[in-house]
């Protein structure tokens, strides 16, 4: 009868549980993929500002050396524009005293010659300073005109990497505000994420506080009528000793084959499936050590391993901690799964077998995802 009534509990706990779990699975994925997603696209946002950081940064020291370049070629330009106007005016000197103020110097120079050999001397001295002087004030006014135009090709190239140092702080500002939106929005997601998750958390408590009512209740209905079958039969007994005397020996026959139970058959996780479901129906009682007579989860846990020489401490925070942890997708029949403030055994198909709460006792449930999994140890 208590077997049929855990049965039936958990049949109904199992509907509204599965009804609403795999909602919230959905979406807790779907907002951690995109948490995911956002926190990867921050990462490479985040490598795209130091990038062009370093850029800048490069830049910077390129200006500072363009400028010093502009700055020696400004003085290159003021000593080569010096020089010619020095040879410029030095050479006026020469014309003016050669030809404004002694045509007859220049004159005596040529027919001052005692020799038609000292007269062509004389006269190609004289077109050879006029040549010297052509030819310096030519090359000083091409060593001009070229510094002249470095500096401008320098001053242009200066203006084109101000302008390149310009985009790269802008496209600095455009990335900065791109990456604190999508900061902004691992902040929502985030929020999101934790929303949903208590969400969960109130909706398992929910269903735990569901199935503790309506085990309460079942509980209350089971006792009810023991207590009208006791009373009836009590007033059966008052009408006849010897039916009570009957009655009394095939209660107590059957007490005690109820409490029977078969000793462990192997010893593989199949063997602790098989020996724990000979205790599905005997009742839940915190902190109980009777496997028949009343058990919690760890305690329940216990013994069933202990039956199979494996010692596990008594609660279920330091059971969590034996064994060898393995991912749920491997895991077998007769591991531990552990949760926060409780823990059962795998049955090899998905469920669990637990003392799962007043007035639910010790069950199996086909989903052992009832409720957030902590970890599944392997002590077998």
């Amino acid at each position: 009868m208590r077997k049929r009534i855990a049965q039936s509990t958990i049949a109904a706990l199992l509907v509204s549980v599965l009804g609403v779990t795999p909602v919230f699975a959905a979406s807790l994925e779907d907002m951690q993929a995109d948490k995911a997603r956002a926190e990867s696209e921050a990462s490479s946002l985040q490598e795209q500002i130091s990038q062009t950081l370093d850029k800048i940064h490069t830049l910077e020291t390129d200006l500072e050396n363009k400028q010093k370049e502009i700055q020696a070629a400004d003085a290159e330009f003021e000593e080569a524009a010096a020089r010619q106007s020095e040879q410029y005016g030095a050479m006026k000197l020469r014309i003016k005293y050669m030809y404004e103020e002694g045509e007859t110097s220049f004159l005596e120079t040529l027919f001052s010659a005692t020799s038609f050999s000292d007269f062509i001397n004389a006269a190609e001295y004289i077109q050879e300073v006029h040549s010297y002087d052509r030819s310096k004030l030519s090359e000083y006014e091409n060593t001009t005109k070229e510094v002249k135009e470095l500096k401008e090709s320098l001053e242009d190239e200066y203006v084109q990497m101000q302008t390149m140092q310009t985009d790269l702080e802008e496209e600095t500002a455009s990335l900065n505000a791109t990456l604190e939106e999508k900061q902004e929005e691992i902040a929502q997601l985030d929020e999101s994420i934790q929303a949903e998750i208590a969400a969960r958390q109130e909706a398992e408590r929910r269903a735990r506080e569901e199935e503790e009512r309506r085990a309460r209740e079942e509980e209350e209905q089971r006792q009810a009528q023991e207590a009208a079958r006791a009373a009836a039969s009590s007033n059966s007994s008052s009408s006849g000793g010897n039916s009570n005397s009957g009655s009394s020996s095939s209660g107590s026959s059957s007490g005690s084959g109820g409490s029977s139970y078969v000793p462990p058959q192997g010893s593989d996780g199949w063997a602790v499936v098989q020996y724990a479901r000979q205790f599905i129906g005997y009742p839940y009682v915190y902190g109980g050590n009777s496997l028949t007579g009343g058990i919690d989860c760890s305690g329940f846990t216990q013994q069933i391993y202990g039956a199979f020489g494996v010692s596990l401490p008594r609660v279920d925070s330091a059971q969590a901690a034996c064994g060898v942890e393995i991912p749920l997708s491997q895991a077998q029949a007769g591991d531990l799964l552990c949760y926060w403030g409780h823990v059962g055994i795998y049955n090899g198909s998905g469920g669990i077998i637990h003392a799962s709460a007043p007035g639910v006792g010790i069950v199996e449930f086909s989903n052992c995802q009832y409720r957030s999994l902590k970890c599944v140890r392997r002590v077998l």
